[in-house]
């Protein structure tokens, strides 16, 4: 063997074990298989989401509402001064014009809940409304009974509008009741407890 033929043997390199290539590889954790993550029910527009769906309910339903609003306003408050006579002592005509353009607003509202199938619409309006009614000096009770009296107004709904439209005043009524209760509402006190809290 000569010199040139012994210094090339010496520049080979003897292949590595299987020890050896395993400490010599770069060392990946073993991460887990991430599954899709059902998209969230809420929606939020910071965070990239898509906006509400206002066409997953009954949008043609929500369409006649608003066409018929000023009907449905007037028959409201007319069910709502049958069921509370003290309503129509209470406000003088321009109040009541007032009132018919509050429920108005809450059939707009509603027809947002019925086209959606969402009664978040109308519950977040009831919710936002309060201290304008309270500087107006207008209980949340008359409120309640407006949105009853558009249920008795709204009677030429299906069955699953219905059920949107029901659920969507429920959560309305809910509000303004628990609302209603709080300091500053206009609503009649008990008697007994006014005369026995007179000089608090």
């Amino acid at each position: 063997m000569t010199e040139t033929s012994r210094a090339a043997d010496s520049k080979k390199i003897a292949p590595a074990t299987s020890a050896e290539a395993e400490r010599a590889a770069p060392m990946v954790p073993n991460l887990p298989m991430v599954l899709d993550a059902p998209e969230a029910l809420h929606y939020h527009p910071n965070l990239g989401l898509a906006p509400a769906d206002m066409l997953a309910g009954f949008p043609l339903a929500a369409e006649e509402l608003r066409r018929d609003q000023v009907l449905i306003a007037a028959r409201a408050l007319g069910v709502a001064m049958d069921w509370d006579a003290s309503i129509s002592r209470r406000y003088d005509e321009r109040a009541r014009r007032s009132l018919l353009h509050d429920a108005e607003m809450l059939t707009e509202r509603l027809a947002m809940c019925i086209s959606s199938n969402d009664p978040r619409w109308l519950a977040e309006y009831a919710e936002w409304i309060g201290p304008i009614y309270r500087r107006r000096g207008v209980p949340l009770a008359d409120l309640a009974a407006l949105c009853e009296g558009i249920r008795v107004a709204t009677t030429r709904l299906g069955p699953g509008e219905a059920d949107a439209r029901d659920r969507a005043l429920d959560a309305a009524i809910a509000v303004f009741r628990k609302n209603g209760r709080l300091a500053g509402d206009r609503h009649k006190r008990n008697a007994l407890l006014r005369w026995l809290y007179r000089g608090v």
